[in-house]
């Protein structure tokens, strides 16, 4: 994690370098999380508050109805936190039958949500001040108003016109019957109340409370699946991270029910190909690694689930033996259509946050496919996401619906520590997008030497299916020659046109230890703020 060997690259951001740094998409709410550092808070407090505001600020990604993943380092050792809510105990097969299959958007498409019961235990385990205390600046936004910025105001209309239609969308996002363009002013009062009383509460307002009344006379009314027990029931889970070796330092991710291990299964399989003979201009390497990533999908879209009903465990995933005996599926001049293999038996937006002492955090919430299920609770400011739209309807897979269970998620923070004692929190939004960040991100900062502003701003591939892979403008076209004489299907987007290259954030710790650097991802609308 040494700064910056690799040559410097132009931006139209800069590193921030500062002994406390919070790295958002969204500049109103990286100054949340500087404004309550400066108050005395840590980074745990700061990551609440920041990721409170985007729920204002972003609603594009993530919400008050959103689930949460966390991995905090406090400064010894790492914790992870799983805050993702489990379907409706009413949820079964046969109900979906009858509908024809799972929607996407709606009432039915809604598990629990659990971001804000997840603020509340980030907050009774490493928070420094009172939960209360963090929701001022949120507050005061909300009855203000903030100026859409330009990616959100993009994606809010593409949004609006999918959703329109669900219960109560138009009335909290559509005031005038259109989207909001750039630079208009939005207010959301009823948003205001509601954080005003899961501050008070401690977030139980949302679970049990008069928040909670509101979403369940809502889902009576329309007939969903949810009810009181079910809201009063989410409980987040603290998990022990799972972690991968690669070159000089380590991936640390969140176990099922989310993603994270195809990252880690990718950067498994590299370990037992030529990576480590090709430079990073060479076609060969860049092969490899979107040959691995295809490995790693095919097992995590076959096997993860929530992890109570996974017939495959995460640890027999990632065996050392079965990752190799995959990497010798591996063609090395060639792209292929890989099958799940049979190992030995056994819309989101992204934050991190940095203190003074030591301690980081890295942070992601979301709705789920932009705008989630499109159900907004009158007069709340809440709208819900949908989760449930992951699940699947085939009984022999794992992942097949079923009351009071978590479905498949995309959402996964990132952690890697190097062997120099280097730190870096590191994500990369947008759905399945998000492990092939992580592993790019690696890659760039780890064996490349990027500084963490380089390695964001650096263009992106990312897998399909099949054999066909999204290059993003500006990508080495000699490059992307060679992939398809591999026989690669290749596509080279901009950014900007569908989002699909997803947004990152990154905070380091310095070589010296004495604070940190800190990138923000330019295909958002989001900055790193310092303080010291």
């Amino acid at each position: 994690m040494n700064y910056p060997p690799h040559p410097v690259q132009f931006s139209r951001r800069t590193p921030v370098f500062g002994r406390a740094l919070v790295a958002t998409s969204h500049y109103l709410a990286s100054k949340a999380g500087i404004s309550v550092m400066e108050r005395g808070g840590n980074a745990v407090d700061a990551a609440i508050a920041t990721a409170a505001m985007l729920t204002l600020v972003e609603p594009t990604g993530c919400g008050l109805g959103s689930d949460a993943f966390a991995i905090i380092h406090d400064g010894k050792q790492l914790h992870g936190l799983n805050s993702s809510g489990p379907s409706p105990q009413g949820a079964h097969r046969d109900f979906y039958r009858k509908l024809g299959g799972i929607p996407e958007r709606g009432w039915h498409a809604v598990t629990v949500p659990g971001a804000v019961a997840g603020w509340a235990s980030l907050s009774k385990e490493f928070g420094k001040l009172a939960f209360e205390e963090l929701f001022d600046e949120v507050v005061d936004q909300a009855e203000r108003g903030f100026h859409v910025t330009p990616v959100v105001a993009h994606l809010w209309h593409r949004n609006a016109q999918i959703l329109r239609s669900q219960p109560g969308f138009e009335e909290m996002f559509m005031r005038q019957g259109k989207a909001p363009v750039p630079g208009s002013l939005f207010q959301q009062q009823g948003m205001a109340e509601s954080f005003r009383l899961i501050a008070r509460s401690g977030g139980r307002d949302f679970y049990e409370g008069y928040l909670a009344e509101q979403i369940i006379r809502s889902a009576k009314h329309h007939d969903a699946l949810m009810n009181e027990h079910d809201l009063a029931g989410m409980k987040p889970e603290w998990v022990p991270v799972i972690s991968q070796e690669f070159g000089q330092a380590q991936l640390h991710e969140l176990p099922p029910n989310g993603q994270g291990i195809a990252a880690s299964m990718a950067l498994g399989i590299l370990r037992h190909t030529d990576f480590d003979h090709y430079g990073p201009r060479d076609a060969r390497r860049l092969h490899l690694t979107i040959e691995a990533m295809k490995l790693a999908f095919a097992d995590l879209q076959t096997h993860v689930a929530d992890p109570r009903h996974m017939k495959i465990g995460h640890q027999q995933m990632l065996d050392d033996q079965y990752l190799a005996e995959r990497a010798a599926l591996i063609n090395p001049h060639q792209a292929s259509h890989f099958g799940a293999g049979a190992p030995p038996p056994g819309g989101t937006v992204y934050l991190c946050a940095a203190d003074k002492n030591g301690l980081m955090v890295s942070f992601i919430q979301s709705n789920y496919m932009g705008m989630g299920s499109g159900v907004c609770i009158p007069g709340t400011g809440i709208h819900l996401q949908n989760r449930g739209a992951n699940f699947v309807m085939d009984e022999e897979h794992p992942n097949c619906v079923a009351g009071g269970k978590r479905p498949f998620h995309t959402i996964i923070p990132g952690f890697v520590t190097g062997h120099d004692g280097g730190r870096m929190a590191t994500g990369v939004m947008g759905a399945f997008m998000q492990a092939q960040g992580h592993v790019q991100m690696v890659i760039n900062t780890q064996i490349d030497g990027m500084d963490v502003q380089t390695a964001i701003d650096y263009p992106r591939w990312r897998y399909i299916e099949g054999k066909k892979i999204e290059l993003e403008a500006g990508f080495d076209l000699l490059l992307a020659d060679e992939l398809i004489r591999m026989g690669h299907e290749v596509q080279t987007m901009a950014a900007s046109q569908n989002g699909g290259f997803g947004g990152a954030q990154l905070i380091a710790t310095l070589p010296s230890q004495d604070g940190y650097v800190g990138g923000s991802d330019p295909r958002k609308d989001g900055q790193v703020m310092m303080m010291g």
